[in-house]
């Protein structure tokens, strides 16, 4: 629940930072930075429709992702821990292994949340993404139905690279914060106040570290799919014609281009794409959202070690009574109930 709780809380921040790394450079750019980003759709589009579209994949993904990642996260470690492998190592490698695991339901479930918090709301008259999804049941409709089965994974090789290292680095800091803690508090239970410090120290330095592979990943996964002829993606158009009929239609990226103006970016992989922004736009264009990403990463770690501790410390009272793990003690009563 830490992890799912953190981004439940941190949403609205995560959608500013895909509104400032996915907005159409081919055209001047809406938003500048993270506080008017934030100031702009709250004021245009409001926080249910705007701040936080996407939640409910975001939801949808979080909580098994969460709970697989932690439960590959805490066997690793201890497996790798009992063989004497270093703390570092073994802490990196779950982390890692933890990551890779949740990926399957974290990737399809990063692709819907993506692409609804760049769209906001339905027929959307402040912000054109070409798309227009009436919601998340819609969404993965049309993209099953026009692009494959296999577009639910656009972006998947981007979202490990981004990942793994961002939850290996995490965990490795947050471990080593965490053991110097312990030393200034001669290994007694940390206080809450200190597990939020060490928490945001390293989930702050981890994503500020992998800002240009998450501003691929947003790249790869908002973008509409490009057929061999060079036209977009089916499913843009197919959303484009049955929105027309309307009366409160939005024209889609395609109709509001004017000729003369520059195409916008397709890439075709991410080493292609963070050589593309660093030669247009420079370093700051491979760090573009970094703020609203720290800011968010560094708040989400923090709730979600915060309950993770608490949760530990919770589990590590009940195996001192001999009452975890549950299934035993329910053996156990059920042992004690057929002799009576």
């Amino acid at each position: 629940m830490g992890g799912a709780s953190g981004d439940f809380i941190m949403h609205s921040v995560d959608t500013v930072k895909t509104r400032v790394q996915g907005q159409p450079h081919h055209r001047p750019l809406k938003y500048h930075n993270m506080i008017q980003a934030y100031r702009l759709i709250w004021k245009e589009e409001g926080a249910a429709r705007g701040l936080y579209a996407g939640i409910t994949p975001a939801m949808l993904g979080s909580i098994p992702a969460t709970a697989l990642y932690f439960s590959i996260y805490e066997f690793t470690k201890r497996m790798l821990t009992g063989y004497n492998v270093p703390e570092v190592v073994s802490h990196l490698t779950a982390g890692s292994l933890g990551d890779l695991f949740a990926s399957i339901f974290y990737v399809p479930s990063e692709v819907l949340k993506t692409r609804l918090q760049l769209q906001g709301r339905y027929n959307n008259p402040h912000f054109i993404s070409g798309y227009n999804y009436r919601g998340t049941w819609h969404a993965t409709k049309v993209i099953i139905k026009y692009d494959g089965f296999g577009a639910l994974f656009h972006g998947f090789t981007a979202t490990i690279l981004r990942d793994v290292p961002y939850s290996a680095l995490q965990f490795a800091c947050y471990e080593q914060f965490k053991k110097f803690a312990k030393v200034q508090y001669n290994g007694e239970q940390l206080p809450i106040g200190i597990d939020l410090l060490t928490g945001s120290m390293a989930g702050g330095i981890a994503g500020a570290v992998t800002t240009p592979l998450d501003l691929m990943k947003t790249l790869l996964q908002t973008q509409q799919s490009k057929k061999k002829g060079g036209s977009s993606s089916s499913s843009s158009n197919a959303i484009s014609s049955n929105t027309s009929s309307g009366s409160n239609t939005v024209p889609t990226t395609a109709s509001t281009t004017n000729p003369t103006q520059v195409a916008p970016k397709h890439y075709s992989g991410i080493l292609e794409g963070m050589i593309w922004n660093y030669k247009n736009h420079g370093l700051g264009g491979l760090f573009r959202g970094v703020g609203p990403r720290v800011f968010w990463t560094s708040l989400q770690s923090a709730v979600m070690f915060v309950i993770y501790e608490q949760v530990l410390h919770v589990e590590e009272a009940l195996r001192k009574r001999g009452e975890w793990p549950p299934s035993e003690v329910a053996s156990k009563l059920v042992s004690n109930n057929t002799h009576i």
